[in-house]
């Protein structure tokens, strides 16, 4: 394959170098298009054939069902990884050895306490907040607590930064969660792992001491490894594009969380649950569901099957069935939603319309079941999100700052009136 790509507008042809992957993947380079042109750009809504930056840290193949880390395979990383580690790896760029994650931990654990001050900020938030709307606005909150701006070029200051974001968000997550149920506003213990911590910090009753189901605590670590990245979704593309502006980290992660809540991004898992309860409230009949996902003249549409980018299967909704099979097992609990859930499962894996078309349950799908059989609430399934994207985040984040990414800034194609006389108000 020739390494200059041709373009030709009417009698004009131009060349423009290729930009080839790590994996094979090619990209026309077109920063000098309109420059060359006189005045020509690209037009692709929603970017989906466009890329915005070049990346080391995930590789996505949706048609084969690829999802890679720094170069390790989604599969290996959920079973023989914990959270942190993998953090550690997006981030940094490598796995760490026994002391860079004793040390990463134990500079996490003493960044873990949030200014008394932000208690006074939930406290003024109402009962029914949406927790993705607290998390936000707390999250960009801290930018008031740390306002010294951080030195990229200083290897220090932003391996501080990092570990503070990664020690206050999880006490952000659970309070968004216990101002929500009512329930005081705790703490973690330098005892627990990360993951066992955002457990006692969510679920902790004031009344008696939390003890960790290990079932419960794999589920959620496979889940927040599944959920860390995912290339360049619209809130990991939100936090670069703030950041460009040299924007914070705090800020820029702000920026992320906003573009996470909406229901076509990291409100899918939250609209299964939904869908659910629906079809529980008419009877919970999933044949005639099923049969109305089939109909194209039928407005019903089946959350949590299939994906945008996965065309053949999600990687990793494999992984995350064998731990919700493993969750409802252990707990053993009678719930007429997650019946219907099952009841889904089966009959599109086994029906021929949904297997032709490759509409397998995806990652939403059965993190949405976990999460409710966990007890957590509907309305947190997309803070559990964030949560997971965190590492994600700050990895995109940190790439861009230290790549020295110009400012984001799109163009356009205008379609507006053209020039028009001002007409006085006395004459109009």
């Amino acid at each position: 394959m020739s390494d200059i790509a041709k373009l030709q507008i009417g009698e004009n042809t131009y060349e423009f170098p290729l930009v080839k992957g790590t994996e094979n993947e090619t990209a026309i380079d077109i920063k000098t298009l309109r420059g060359a042109t006189g005045g020509v750009i690209t037009i692709d809504p929603g970017y989906k054939n466009t890329g915005s930056c070049q990346s080391a840290i995930t590789f996505l193949n949706g048609e084969e069902g690829i999802l890679r880390y720094r170069g390790y395979a989604i599969e290996d990383l959920a079973e023989k990884a914990d959270f942190l580690e993998v953090a550690y790896l997006l981030i940094f760029g490598e796995l760490p050895n026994k002391e860079q994650l004793d040390k990463f931990h134990n500079d996490i654990r003493s960044k873990a306490i949030v200014d008394e001050d932000v208690k006074k900020i939930i406290e003024a938030f109402p009962k029914n907040a949406h927790p993705m709307g607290v998390l936000s606005s707390l999250t960009s909150a801290l930018v008031a607590f740390n306002p010294s701006s951080v030195n990229v070029d200083s290897e220090e200051e932003m391996y501080n930064a990092i570990v503070k974001i990664l020690a206050k968000f999880p006490v952000l997550v659970a309070w968004a969660m216990r101002k929500k149920q009512g329930l005081p506003l705790n703490y973690g213990s330098t005892k627990l792992g990360y993951v066992e911590n955002v457990m006692k910090m969510m679920f902790e009753q004031p009344n008696e001491e939390y003890e960790i189901n290990p079932i419960i605590k794999d589920a959620l670590d496979k889940l927040l490894i599944l959920h860390a990245d995912h290339e360049q979704n619209c809130s990991t593309s939100t936090v670069r594009i703030v950041g460009s502006s040299h924007a914070g980290l705090f800020a820029s992660l702000s920026a992320g969380i906003s573009a996470l809540w909406g229901p076509l991004h990291g409100g899918a898992n939250q609209a299964v649950l939904e869908m659910l309860e629906a079809i529980r409230q008419d009877g919970g009949d999933t044949k005639k569901y099923m049969a109305k996902a089939k109909d194209k003249n039928d407005p019903f549409r089946l959350m949590g099957f299939g994906h945008r980018v996965y065309k053949n299967f999600d990687p990793r909704a494999k992984i995350i069935k064998v731990a919700a099979d493993e969750v409802l097992a252990d707990l053993g609990i009678e719930d007429p939603i997650l019946d219907i859930a099952k009841s889904l499962e089966q009959e599109a894996l086994n029906d021929e319309y949904f297997v032709k078309r490759k509409l397998y349950p995806n990652v939403d799908f059965y993190s949405g079941i976990i999460y409710r059989a966990m007890g957590i609430p509907v309305e947190m399934f997309t803070v559990m999100f964030a949560l997971g994207r965190l590492p994600g985040w700050i990895a995109q984040w940190r790439e861009m700052r230290l790549g020295k990414e110009p400012i984001g800034r799109p163009r356009q194609v205008y379609t507006g009136e053209n020039h028009r006389e001002f007409v006085k108000l006395s004459r109009r």
